[in-house]
């Protein structure tokens, strides 16, 4: 475990940061129920997810996509789509590897189009990735009005993506066997987990109940639990850095297109999760952070975790370098939501 946290550079930077501040201080950092919150909710989900993972689900719901004609545009929906409910990082885990197997053109364009239409789609709901959880736990928003704000900036930035990928797609050769899965009794279970938790998440049933739901899994499939706990643990030390910073420069700004601009830029640096963890604490402007940090996973490749993923798995996997290829495109999104931004 240590080996794997100094491998993350992320987060030895953040612990590093986190001791620092603390010991400046002299003073732990303040942890509020809201933090534990996210971390709960969190590490419930991936559960979940890591649970119908483990039981070929996503593979079952891609053998809907194999046959017939468009195959490429009808995965960059299925991005979209999956990003919704399981997180842009896990729906490209599953989607990137699989897109990879199969005979379509343009491979490259098609998983660079994956990632950013996942970051985008994600947006759209407080589950669908962790910085929105964690904007809708701190602010303590509903779910319509979040959607609410939210909205134009998935709805119009998914159009020209949709737009090129019908493009570039072509009709295909089948190389996956995904269809000859079926929907096992236990991945039933997992759906209702999964739809339990979102109505929790959603303040329809008490948030308690992801207990159960953890207890449940650990009896039916202790696999469910090999989750990225480092997400987690960057989670933990994160929050507690942020805190001290909140002390330590005792600042605020609240000016939305400051916000906006400081979100979108801050997540090319450092990425969108820790720019969402990190502004929280000095603006209660949320409607301009929510938009920066969602724009902000565009552009470079480390704007979002999500991104990263897509690219590494591409490039050990086909033994190609799309860096230039995928900043470009990410970009082009990047400058279209600014100006959505402005326009809205």
């Amino acid at each position: 475990l240590l080996k794997k946290i100094l491998e993350e550079k992320f987060l030895s930077v953040i612990f590093a940061g986190f001791v620092i501040t603390t010991v400046y201080r002299h003073s732990l950092p303040y942890y509020s129920w809201d933090d534990f919150k996210v971390i709960y909710s969190l590490g419930v989900f991936l559960v979940i997810v890591k649970g119908l993972e483990q039981n070929n689900f996503f593979l079952f719901l891609a053998g809907w996509f194999e046959k017939g004609r468009l195959l490429g545009l009808k995965l960059i929906i299925f991005s979209a789509f999956l990003s919704m409910f399981v997180t842009n990082d896990v729906a490209l885990l599953f989607i990137v590897p699989f897109t990879l197997t199969l005979s379509i053109p343009h491979k490259k364009y098609v998983v660079i189009l994956e990632a950013i239409v996942a970051n985008i789609s994600s947006s759209l709901f407080p589950f669908g990735n962790p910085q929105n959880m964690f904007i809708y736990y701190h602010y303590h928003l509903h779910f319509l009005e979040f959607v609410k704000t939210i909205w134009p900036f998935v709805f119009f930035m998914l159009l020209p993506a949709f737009l090129l990928a019908y493009f570039l797609a072509q009709r295909s050769k089948k190389l996956s066997s995904s269809t000859l899965l079926v929907v096992t009794p236990l991945t039933l279970v997992y759906l209702t987990f999964f739809i339990i938790f979102i109505l929790a998440l959603l303040r329809i049933l008490p948030l308690s109940i992801g207990w159960v739901i953890l207890i449940g899994m650990f009896i039916l499939d202790r696999r469910s639990f090999r989750i990225d706990y480092i997400l987690l643990l960057t989670f933990v030390v994160f929050f507690g850095f942020t805190d001290n910073l909140a002390h330590i420069l005792n600042f605020s700004f609240h000016n939305p297109r400051h916000v906006f601009l400081t979100a979108v830029l801050s997540s090319q640096i450092i990425s969108n999760v820790p720019s969402a963890l990190l502004l929280a604490d000095f603006t209660s402007n949320w409607q301009s952070l929510l938009w920066g940090v969602s724009i902000g996973g565009l552009g470079m490749v480390n704007g979002s975790i999500a991104s990263l993923i897509a690219f590494r798995i591409y490039k050990e996997k086909m033994k190609s370098n799309i860096f230039w290829h995928f900043s470009l495109g990410g970009f082009l999104f990047l400058l279209g939501g600014i100006l959505i931004f402005w326009l809205h």
